[in-house]
């Protein structure tokens, strides 16, 4: 029978570095799960923020499809995921919106959703794709996006993150207005919801230390 108390977690072992096939593994789980989570929205017309709400967006608008869009529209974003992340993050970033712009296009070819309740898609299509990101988040990787933007304009100019990100996604869901009527934007909010509950509830700093 040990004496004192129980050693901090992960106090007795270094941090350990994810190996390549750990990275590869969470890449291609996480972007499954928000692939996932956007075929329950797309079924039932809802929408989010993000590069995702702009792609969906000009889906919307111009019937072209959502994967060659999502991975055109995160183009730009690159140089600033390499400015301020660095290339391991950059090249992991564009593997895993690689990876979804291809699964977007893939997965209705092997799963057909008949019928969805809009609450259930919008409850379990945001949860999944906040545990995607989070998977995504503990292997440096990220979906790309208006995240970098909204960082470098924080540094730039000392304008809130937190606030411009929500102006930003509150625009692209007002945006969607022609094409989503308001129930499915009030969905899409609860969607929106479930996704930072799931982040808020699982993403804590000090809770995961491997990188």
């Amino acid at each position: 029978m040990s004496s004192g108390a129980p050693a901090a977690e992960g106090a007795s072992s270094p941090v350990q570095r994810h190996a390549w096939y750990d990275d590869a593994q969470a890449l291609l789980i996480g972007t499954l799960f928000v692939s996932l989570g956007l075929l329950m929205f797309r079924h039932v017309g809802l929408m989010t923020g993000g590069t995702v709400g702009l792609a969906l967006l000009v889906k919307f608008a111009s019937g072209w499809a959502f994967g060659p869009v999502f991975f055109a529209i995160n183009l730009p974003f690159y140089w600033l995921a390499w400015k301020r992340m660095g290339l391991r993050f950059t090249v992991k970033t564009l593997t895993a919106v690689s990876l979804l712009a291809l699964l977007s296009e893939t997965l209705p070819q092997w799963i057909s959703l008949q019928a969805i309740h809009p609450v259930f898609a919008a409850l379990v299509g945001g949860l999944l794709i906040g545990t995607g990101f989070i998977i995504l988040f503990r292997h440096k990787a990220s979906l790309g996006g208006l995240n970098m933007l909204v960082l470098w304009l924080q540094d730039r100019f000392g304008w809130r993150a937190g606030v411009v990100q929500m102006a930003l996604d509150a625009l692209i869901l007002l945006a969607a207005w022609p094409w989503v009527d308001a129930q499915r934007l009030a969905l899409s909010v609860l969607a929106a919801v479930a996704m930072n509950v799931a982040l808020a509830v699982n993403h804590k700093p000090g809770r995961y230390i491997a990188f």
